[in-house]
């Protein structure tokens, strides 16, 4: 597919950022609203679609359908740089956790991942949604049965939520996972949903009623922090109506609006 062959470095620990240097006339595309510098030689236009530059007008809408699907912007941006010499553009992780470079001619030619973990990738690669043959992996799987897939030769970057794990699994070789920490899989696993196994695990074990199950062989990316488990835990201790705390404790949650001087 020829994608522009860029060069990149990551910068920070847990809150990320990539910087990519372009060639002249080199480009990157990048979801809506993740950059976070660029130079002053760097174009920036938002297309409709996908971001692949061969399509007429039934494939731009097709590709923006498909975005539409996997929960994306109907949009995407493209920076290109139009000066002499070598131009930066840099993109910044949305919430904690890490950048993971992904070369796409190294593995196959394509990765699945779940579609919010794209992040930006070199101008030729192709991000689309690849369904899932098991009716119940969509159903129950979150991420499962509409995942995003990338395609082609070049780099992509995904962002995952806290620290991420990559596991590498022999043929025939199984791993379950949590549905929201799954990142990422080549295209050799095989991925399905089954239920939690008893019924004090499903009503008590907090998990919820469903796993995920991937059988090898092939690369799993898993990450520790997944977006929707941050949001479940800062809701838990957002204030509560009329500038109230949680309580920490059924006791001491009492106590401390009263030595806070909610009370008064």
């Amino acid at each position: 597919m020829n994608s522009h062959d860029v060069d990149y470095q990551i910068f920070g620990d847990d809150l990320q950022a990539v910087e990519i240097e372009l060639d002249p006339n080199e480009t990157v595309i990048a979801e809506a609203g993740g950059m976070m510098m660029m130079d002053a030689t760097i174009e920036m236009n938002t297309i409709f679609g996908d971001g692949r530059t061969n399509q007429g007008i039934m494939g731009k809408l097709f590709s923006a359908g498909k975005r539409v699907l996997t929960g994306e912007s109907l949009f995407m941006t493209t920076y290109t740089q139009r000066g002499m010499g070598k131009a930066k553009v840099s993109f910044a992780a949305p919430y904690p956790g890490k950048i993971i470079p992904m070369d796409l001619s190294e593995m196959g030619g394509k990765v699945i991942c779940q579609k919010e973990a794209f992040l930006c990738a070199a101008q030729g690669v192709d991000i689309g949604i690849a369904f899932q043959k098991r009716l119940g992996v969509g159903f129950f799987g979150g991420e499962g049965f509409i995942m995003q897939k990338l395609e082609g030769d070049g780099l992509a970057f995904l962002h995952a939520g806290g620290t991420v794990v990559k596991r590498t699994l022999t043929a025939g070789e199984r791993l379950t996972v949590d549905t929201g920490c799954l990142v990422a899989i080549s295209q050799t696993i095989d991925y399905n949903v089954r239920l939690q196994k008893g019924i004090k695990n499903t009503l008590f074990g907090g998990e919820g009623l469903f796993l995920v199950e991937l059988t090898g062989p092939g690369d799993v990316w898993i990450q520790s922090l997944p977006l929707s488990r941050l949001a479940d835990r800062l809701y838990q201790h957002a204030p509560k109506a009329g500038g109230k705390r949680k309580g920490e404790g059924s006791i001491l949650g009492g106590i401390g609006d009263l030595l806070d001087g909610d009370n008064f």
